[in-house]
């Protein structure tokens, strides 16, 4: 069986239009597998770090990991799915299960974990194979190009939240405002949280007030600390791929505040001055991927409080493109290919 898919043979600049469309023939379904014609699948700043190379050399992939479609096979070991149920897949495509961080339910740190898009052929593709064990269940009442940004963009910002473990009702600041803290900002909002959202691209600061957002700011207009210093700051969520807001929110956040950093991928150094940044208890953290338990919540989180992506539907064929614009930050919300 064919597919067309969007295929990367090779890491390079998004410039040069890396990614190919091309009829690939599908692998044998194991017995652990199912088979999903894919309806849509977001377009996220992760796949622009692994087309660049920035994640590793990996050559002929195809990427894509927020997918939503419908299931049209089953391995014969599968007992938990049927044909034309629909589901998601998702950045974790299969942990080992058996390490000590899978059996303490971290099994986002399993260091022998694959990855769709990266490590295996990911939803840029008609058809997707994915590990029935690491496969969402999805509400009903959204479409699908409503749910493929949830898959990872939300996810990784729930995440990101709950790592940040903000007080009931305090404020919380976001930096850096693309497809997963524009629906972070959703979320913290209708949970009670203040918001301040950072940001050097005048139009996202326009989309975060729209959603909710009760302070924006942009470093253009004078420095971070500043104008941020009295705002009563508890946590901060980094999503912008660079080391100066990280250094900016450590200072700014209150003493035993929290920083947490939900991209995959950094440019550029970190450098901490303990006594400005580091000092008071402060704590700086990353995040790596999600636990299928974490997927779980964030959905019913996400439905029960009508949080939706702002989206742009695409073709296939624009995928170079849609990257190319998340790179030069001129992405409203996300894009999604639909098939």
């Amino acid at each position: 069986m064919k597919t067309k898919a969007a295929f990367l043979e090779k890491p390079e600049k998004i410039e040069e239009n890396p990614l190919k469309i091309k009829e690939l023939e599908l692998p044998e379904l194991k017995e652990n597998e199912v088979l999903i014609k894919v309806n849509a699948c977001g377009v996220c700043r992760t796949d622009l770090h692994v087309v660049e190379g920035e994640l590793g050399e990996i050559k002929n992939i195809v990427p894509g990991h927020e997918v939503v479609g419908i299931i049209e096979k089953i391995g014969k070991e599968v007992k938990t799915q049927k044909i034309g149920n629909r589901v998601g897949v998702a950045w974790l495509y299969s942990s080992c299960g058996s390490c000590e961080y899978c059996l303490s339910g971290r099994e986002n740190l399993c260091q022998n974990k694959q990855f769709t898009g990266f490590s295996k052929n990911g939803g840029y593709s008609e058809y997707i194979i994915a590990d029935n064990r690491f496969i969402f269940d999805l509400p009903t009442g959204l479409k699908d190009e409503e749910i493929a940004p949830l898959l990872c963009s939300g996810a990784i910002g729930y995440r990101s939240f709950k790592l940040a473990n903000a007080s009931p009702g305090s404020t919380i600041a976001m930096f850096g405002f693309g497809g997963s803290a524009h629906l972070t900002l959703q979320l913290a909002k209708k949970l009670g949280h203040k918001v301040i959202i950072v940001s050097r691209n005048e139009n996202h600061l326009k989309l975060a007030s729209e959603l909710g957002a009760d302070f924006t700011f942009s470093p253009k207009n004078g420095d971070v600390y500043e104008n941020l210093k009295d705002k009563d700051i508890e946590a901060a969520i980094i999503f912008a791929p660079s080391a100066i807001p990280i250094m900016n929110a450590l200072k700014v956040i209150k003493p035993s505040g929290r920083v947490v950093v939900a991209g995959i991928h950094i440019y550029g150094e970190i450098k901490i001055d303990y006594d400005s940044q580091l000092f008071h208890e402060k704590t700086l953290l990353s995040v790596e991927s999600y636990t299928r338990e974490d997927m779980i919540e964030y959905l019913r989180l996400a439905t029960n409080l009508n949080i939706k992506p702002v989206y742009t539907n695409i073709k296939l064929e624009d995928v170079n493109s849609a990257l190319t614009e998340i790179k030069n930050s001129e992405v409203m919300g996300v894009k999604v290919i639909k098939f």
